[in-house]
């Protein structure tokens, strides 16, 4: 089942459930995704941007919730955290910090960095392998503190 289907289905059994704020996000994953199909020249996309996709519309969320929280509009961050939730069910699993750092320590190993200047080996090859598993700014903050900066 695609990530289209899915969302399809989910949005029916929101409507059904009459759960508004939900249904609110998922039509907003929903649009973002045909948006995506008609901007590729049409047909499937991958799954490689459909996760992109996804942490991009999450990160959209956290951030709005951010701003509203600093202008003391809790109901409005409220709302926007719990689309952010809600999208990020649809995301695969993130992996642990020390899962990350194995991982890093590895691609470190691979690449032979030794210090900041081969900083954009190690990230080029810690994004790649970990689309979607994990934030590329808690990736980098590993990259630095691994390569002893």
């Amino acid at each position: 089942m695609t990530l289209t289907d899915k969302i399809n289905e989910d949005i029916k059994k929101a409507m059904l459930a009459r759960e508004k704020d939900k249904l609110e996000a998922l039509r907003a994953v929903k649009s973002a995704l045909l948006l995506a199909m008609t901007s590729e020249g049409g047909g499937e996309i991958t799954e490689d941007t459909e996760i992109k996709l996804l942490q991009k519309l999450v990160k959209q969320r956290r951030e709005s919730a951010l701003i509203y929280e600093g202008q003391n509009r809790a109901d409005l961050a409220d709302a926007e955290k719990f689309q952010a939730d809600i999208i990020s069910n649809y995301l695969p699993s993130q992996l642990s910090p020390d899962e990350l750092k194995s991982v890093i320590r590895k691609i470190i190993e691979e690449t032979g960095a030794v210090g900041i200047k081969d900083m954009g080996k190690v990230m080029a090859s810690a994004s790649q392998q970990l689309a979607g598993k994990a934030d590329n700014k808690t990736i980098s903050i590993l990259v630095k503190e691994l390569l002893g900066l």
